[in-house]
C-alpha cells in the first residue's frame, strides 16, 4: 500500500522533532478566512484558530497587505535603534488600552516574565517591599506560559513536572474565590496576575463581580492587578479585553496571540508611567521586541479593533453559538458548556469519549478543533467567520455527539437542521 503524502510528512515530523506537542493527524498546506486545506487537497473548517492568535481569519487581506509593504522597507533594527513605525505602534495601542506605555516583546510567555519581572521592580521601587521578598498570588488551573518561572506556579502536572527547581514567589489561590486571594494577600505582596477568562483551563469564567472584587482588593492594599489578556483580549469575546465584561481596568494588561495577526510573533505589556516608568536602559529587553514587521502587522490589528466590527461579530456570532451549545447540554454526551464570546468549553462525558476521540471524529468530518484535560474540546473558530460556516460546524459535532451516543446518523441530522439557524 502506497503511503500518503500525510502519513509521509508526519512520520518525518516524528522522526526529526521533539513530541512536545501531539497535534491531530492532519498537514496543512494553505489557508484563507476560517477555512484550511490540507496536503491532499480537503478542506478544514478552523474552529480554533491558533488559540486566539488568528482572532481576523488566515490570509487575512488587510494584514498580509501591511506585512508585504513593510517587508520592503525595513524589518528589523533592534533596540539600538528608533524606527518609524515603533512610536505610532505604541501610542496606539496605549490608546487602545487606556493605558500610558507598552514595553512591547514577542510571545506571550515572554510578555507574561516581563510583567513579572516589571511587578517585582515596582515593588520594590516604589511599594518598598524588602529586597527578595516580593510574592505575586496567582490563580491554580492557570496557563501563562512554559517558561520555568511559569511553570513553577503552574498547578498542570504535565507543564511542572520534572522542571524544577522552581522559581520561589508565588502564591497559588483557588480560581475564582475572592476570599482565599484576599487572605493570601500580604504586604509584601506586589501583583495578582490572573486570567480573565482560564483558556487552558477549559474555557472557565469566574463568578460574576470576581474580576471587581480582585480590582477592588489590589487597589485597597497596593497591588498591581496583571491582567493576562493574551488569549481572551483583542475581540475574542465580544469586547476589546474580557476585564471589560465587568467594567474592570486593570493595572497591566498582558497581549499577544492576536496583536500579531496570526502574521508575526507579537506581545506587549501595557500599563502606566508610574509601572512601567521603573525600567532603565540595559534592565529588560529584546532583539525582537517592537520590530518594524511586528509593529506594521500590529497597527492594522489595533486599527480594526477600533472600528468596533470584530467585538460585535463576537458578541452576535458568540450569542448564537453558546444558545446552540446550551441545547447539547443534558443530551448525554455533553456535561457543561462555558464561555464568553466566540469561544467555548464543551464538557464530554468520558463514557462517550475523550476529548482528543470527539476532535478526531471532527476531523474525519472536515472540523479541526482540539481538546486540553482529556475531556474537554475548545471552540474558538476566527472571528471572521460566517453565521453559515459557523453552524455547519456546529452540525458536524451534534452528528459526532449523536453517534458517540449511540443515535442513527440521521436523527442527528435532523436535530441538527432544526436547530442550527
Amino acid at each position: 500500500m502506497t503511503e500518503s503524502r500525510t502519513d509521509a510528512l508526519i512520520a518525518s515530523a516524528d522522526a526529526h522533532s521533539a513530541h512536545n506537542y501531539h497535534p491531530l493527524p492532519v498537514v496543512v498546506a494553505t489557508a484563507e478566512g476560517a477555512w484550511m486545506t490540507d496536503v491532499e487537497g480537503r478542506r478544514y473548517l478552523d474552529m480554533l484558530a491558533g488559540y486566539s492568535a488568528l482572532n481576523f481569519g488566515h490570509g487575512n487581506r488587510r494584514l498580509i497587505d501591511a506585512a508585504k509593504a513593510q517587508l520592503e522597507r525595513v524589518t528589523l533594527t533592534s533596540r539600538a535603534f528608533h524606527h518609524d513605525r515603533f512610536a505610532e505602534f505604541c501610542t496606539r495601542l496605549a490608546a487602545l488600552c487606556g493605558m500610558e506605555m507598552v514595553l512591547p516583546m514577542n510571545t506571550g510567555a515572554e510578555a507574561v516574565e516581563t510583567a513579572v519581572k516589571t511587578a517585582r521592580k515596582w515593588g520594590y521601587r516604589v511599594k518598598g517591599v524588602a529586597d527578595g521578598q516580593a510574592k505575586i498570588v496567582v490563580a491554580s488551573d492557570n496557563f501563562h506560559g512554559r517558561t520555568t518561572t511559569i511553570v513553577s506556579f503552574s498547578t498542570d502536572p504535565e507543564a511542572r513536572a520534572d522542571f524544577g527547581p522552581y522559581t520561589p514567589g508565588f502564591e497559588i489561590v483557588p480560581y475564582g474565590d475572592l476570599d482565599a486571594l484576599r487572605a493570601a494577600v500580604t504586604d509584601e505582596t506586589v501583583a495578582v496576575l490572573l486570567e480573565p477568562i482560564q483558556g487552558e483551563a477549559g474555557v472557565l469564567v469566574p463568578p460574576a463581580g470576581y474580576l471587581a472584587g480582585v480590582r477592588e482588593l489590589t487597589r485597597e492594599r497596593n497591588v498591581l492587578f496583571i491582567a493576562d489578556e493574551i488569549q481572551s483580549g483583542l475581540g475574542r469575546t465580544g469586547r476589546t479585553f474580557a476585564c471589560e465584561h465587568e467594567d474592570v481596568v486593570p493595572d497591566m494588561y498582558i497581549l499577544g496571540k492576536a496583536l500579531g495577526g496570526g502574521v508575526v510573533p507579537v506581545s506587549a505589556v501595557v500599563s502606566s508611567k508610574a509601572v512601567l516608568g521603573v525600567f532603565r536602559p540595559g534592565e529588560h529587553g529584546s532583539t525582537f521586541g517592537g520590530n518594524p514587521l511586528a509593529c506594521a502587522v500590529a497597527l492594522e490589528v489595533i486599527a480594526m479593533l477600533e472600528t468596533g466590527e470584530y467585538q460585535q461579530r463576537a458578541t452576535e456570532l458568540g450569542d448564537h453559538l453558546h444558545h446552540e451549545l446550551g441545547l447539547l447540554v443534558g443530551s448525554g454526551a455533553v456535561r457543561a458548556v462555558r464561555g464568553r464570546g466566540l469561544w467555548a468549553g464543551v464538557d464530554i462525558d468520558p463514557s462517550y469519549g475523550t476529548g482528543r476521540e470527539i476532535s478526531e471524529k471532527l476531523m474525519d468530518r472536515g472540523v479541526l478543533v482540539k481538546d486540553t484535560h482529556g475531556s474537554t474540546i475548545r471552540i474558538a473558530p476566527p472571528l471572521v467567520i460566517s453565521k453559515e460556516d459557523l453552524d455547519w460546524g456546529l452540525d458536524q459535532l451534534r452528528e459526532v455527539l449523536a453517534t458517540a451516543e449511540g443515535s442513527d446518523a440521521s436523527d442527528g441530522s435532523d436535530r441538527s437542521q432544526s436547530s442550527g439557524g
